[in-house]
């Protein structure tokens, strides 16, 4: 019986899995295109707000510690192979959750993406430049988005499930 327990909830969990590695493949494939076709610093105008642009960024979000000498990059890789562990855990007991398994299969495709490019650069492959008015916006990625919209998904779960109660 427990056999077909983990059956059933494994095969649950196969389209947030799923979710994850679309999310994980885009990312990637939009970095290597970058990578090929730009050179550190290299931008192209697209609109009078957005930008392509090619970045690297060996700290955090918002380069939070990017100048700390090389050890964050390990410990940046270490977190984001936790995270995955935790939420493939996660996603195993919760797989029937859409709104949290949507969200933590954004988290989850998003923070490979981030994790694989630390281990093979040294560094994030960041792209997408938004600014306005002199306002200027941090570049980012598709694996950031990704992160971004499973943490607003996350909060918006959460939000959902207390006003229920």
């Amino acid at each position: 019986m427990a056999k077909t327990t983990f059956s059933k909830t494994s095969s649950a969990m196969l389209p947030w899995l799923g979710l994850a590695l679309i999310i994980f493949i885009a990312d990637q494939f939009t970095k290597v295109l970058i990578l090929g076709y730009y050179q550190l610093g290299d931008a192209t105008y697209v609109t009078s707000f957005f930008n392509v642009v090619r970045v690297h960024n060996s700290g955090a979000a918002f380069s939070f510690l990017a100048n700390a000498g090389g050890w964050q990059r390990w410990f940046f890789t270490g977190i984001g192979i936790a995270a995955t562990i935790f939420i493939v855990w996660m996603l195993r007991a919760h797989a029937g959750q859409k709104l949290f398994s949507f969200a933590l299969s954004c988290i989850l495709g998003g923070a490979v993406g981030n994790v694989v490019d630390r281990m093979m650069h040294g560094y994030v492959v960041d792209f997408l430049d938004f600014h306005y008015a002199g306002w200027h916006f941090p570049a980012f990625n598709i694996a950031d988005g990704a992160i971004t919209i499973g943490a607003v998904c996350l909060i918006l779960d959460e939000v959902l499930r207390v006003r229920k109660t």
